[in-house]
């Protein structure tokens, strides 16, 4: 009996989807195989007779060289595939595929002006940014980002100041980082231009990106998950500060906005931030994400229309905005809604109706006194 296995495509015949339950990456080839966000990942049967695949990702042209705390490259790739991450979230970090570079760099902070000591792992798609624990030899995840968002820059800070190159995007802080040498400089804008450009450039398919598997998001691992992803995926036509900047989402669903005015009708990923609700869109295909506007809580108002099953639709209202009926898809959705929009109405309510007492009024002297010299009588 032959056992399942995951290999590249066009390897054997017969071959099928993969679903999200059943991914794992056995094999990679010298182009990389990619995470369910960014590839499209195939079964096959194996022949029982052939040796059990490696189940991380493969890591080409290491050298032995020591690199950090008394460790090789490859030694220091394995750790990051197989040991935990202090801080990490998202998926797995062999879920990423194949690491195509790495090193030890200084990330310098424009607000100190101090630098400190990172470790960056460019894999097939994105880069891994980690901070170090010297105490413990441990990594620490700072956070990862998608290079089809990204754009890389040779600079210079200053004139003693070299080998620097700086990543920015529309969704992230602009970040500058100093390689221990030009040769290492020259590595990292050759594969960060190289991998960007594949990820730019390779058709997207359904059976390809995560966001068709998590969109529509009907159970909850798939909202935990979407928002994860949305913090760390591209969103076309965003405006504003980066969204990492709005804090954590607190819930999220698809519902469809009617505008009373227009009498439009709109499917919106509508998410729930501190003191934001973010619109997105997503297009039929379920491949991205489009920015479609942001409405500050404080200002807004939730009002019920309708719990009835079917027609579950309550109206957000505000002085600066037409109002905007929302109608969710399940029960579920819409108690959450009305729960979370109206808890911060009535915080600000019992805000305002706690208001300081008014100041005591100074006794006002009149004309005459207070020309007159002021006296005072003489002690026994």
């Amino acid at each position: 009996m032959g056992c399942c296995s995951v290999t590249q495509r066009g390897a054997h015949s017969g071959i099928d989807d993969v679903g999200p339950d059943e991914i794992e990456l056995l094999e990679i080839d010298n182009s990389g195989i990619w995470n369910l966000g960014e590839s499209r990942l195939q079964l096959s049967v194996r022949n029982g007779k052939d040796g059990p695949p490696s189940r991380y990702p493969s890591v080409r042209h290491l050298d032995q060289e020591v690199v950090l705390w008394g460790r090789s490259r490859e030694e220091l790739h394995h750790s990051i595939y197989n040991q935990p991450i202090r801080d990490w979230e998202g998926q797995p970090a062999h879920m990423y595929g194949e690491i195509v570079h790495s090193s030890l760099v200084s990330l310098h902070n424009s607000y100190t002006q101090e630098k400190s000591e990172h470790y960056l792992v460019l894999f097939s798609f994105h880069l891994l940014i980690l901070s170090l624990d010297p105490s413990h030899h441990d990594f620490i995840y700072e956070g990862i980002l998608p290079l089809s968002g990204l754009s890389f820059q040779a600079t210079s800070l200053d004139s003693n100041m070299q080998h620097i190159f700086q990543i920015s995007g529309p969704m992230v802080d602009s970040k500058v980082f100093t390689c221990a040498s030009a040769a290492e400089l020259n590595k990292w804008m050759h594969h960060m231009e190289e991998r960007r450009y594949k990820s730019m450039s390779q058709p997207l398919s359904p059976s390809r990106c995560a966001l068709s598997y998590l969109v529509p998001c009907d159970e909850s691992w798939k909202k935990e998950e979407l928002k994860n992803y949305l913090l760390q995926a591209p969103i076309g036509h965003w405006e504003g500060a980066p969204i990492q900047h709005m804090g954590q989402p607190g819930f999220l669903s698809m519902v469809h906005i009617i505008n009373t005015q227009r009498q439009g009708l709109y499917e919106r990923l509508l998410v729930l931030f501190p003191q934001d609700v973010l619109l997105l869109s997503v297009d039929n295909k379920r491949l991205s994400v489009k920015y479609e506007g942001r409405l500050p809580r404080k200002s807004i108002t939730a009002v019920e229309r309708s719990a009835l099953p079917g027609r579950l639709e309550f109206e957000l209202t505000g002085e600066l905005m037409e109002p905007l009926q929302v109608s969710c898809t399940c029960p579920e959705d819409y108690q959450n809604w009305i729960f979370q929009l109206q808890q911060l109405e009535k915080k600000l309510q019992a805000t305002s109706n706690h208001t300081a007492p008014p100041l005591m009024p100074k006794k006002q002297r009149s004309k005459k006194e207070s020309q007159e010299p002021m006296t005072v009588a003489p002690q026994d």
